[in-house]
């Protein structure tokens, strides 16, 4: 691999884990004025894409928000009295409920990969940010590893969490974000399904037992 590959790959990486932590902030608490800034000041590729009219979207959102309404909607989306319009979380899309055997594969997984919740951190590791908060810590890992957790634990769901947004009174703000999260999520399952390893002797002890466990 010449240098011009390398720092191509780099790039991307880089770019990678910053697109799954955005999500992953902008999914675990409403914004706050920085992360606001942040996309608002956003220098967007010129390229006619699924993924620029996202950014795009994104961007005007965050301009047209104030800080009341953003902590109102992310209340009323995701939390709720009982549960908000949208639900953020694996086993509620998979099985229908809270708390059922999704977020045990979750957490099986997690401790074969040797990544530990936070102490701080109260969400079950089945939601939406904490998964997103996984791939961007996987992004350097082999492209096997992190295409077997993005396709057991993300690929089967994130379509109807985020139709989910789409559909809800509620949603403004997050509209646009669920926008994003679909074109990128998607972006991703096509990358990963173009790279399917077949030859499991390739795949790292903790990726066989991710993909064996039941």
């Amino acid at each position: 691999m010449d240098n011009r590959q390398e720092q191509h790959q780099e790039q991307e990486q880089t770019l990678r884990t910053e697109i799954y932590l955005v999500l992953s902030a902008l999914f675990r608490n409403a914004p706050t004025p920085e992360v606001i800034d942040f996309l608002t000041s956003l220098d967007v590729e010129q390229a006619e894409s699924d993924m620029q009219h996202a950014w795009i979207a994104l961007q005007q959102a965050a301009t047209e928000s104030d800080q009341q309404s953003l902590a109102e909607e992310y209340q009323d989306l995701f939390i709720g009295i009982g549960r908000g319009e949208a639900v953020p979380f694996a086993s509620w899309h998979l099985t229908g409920s809270m708390m059922e055997k999704p977020l045990a594969e979750i957490r099986h997984d997690l401790e074969l990969l040797g990544i530990e919740r936070e102490d701080n951190v109260k969400e079950p590791e089945d939601h939406i940010a904490a998964l997103c908060e996984v791939i961007a810590m996987l992004t350097g890992e082999e492209e096997a590893l992190q295409q077997v957790v993005f396709n057991k634990h993300i690929a089967p769901w994130f379509g109807s969490f985020t139709k989910q947004i789409q559909q809800a009174q509620s949603a403004v703000f997050y509209k646009a974000v669920a926008q994003l999260c679909q074109a990128y999520l998607t972006l991703e399952q096509v990358r990963f399904s173009e790279n399917k390893q077949s030859a499991k002797s390739k795949l790292k002890i903790d990726v066989k037992n991710v993909t064996d466990y039941e």
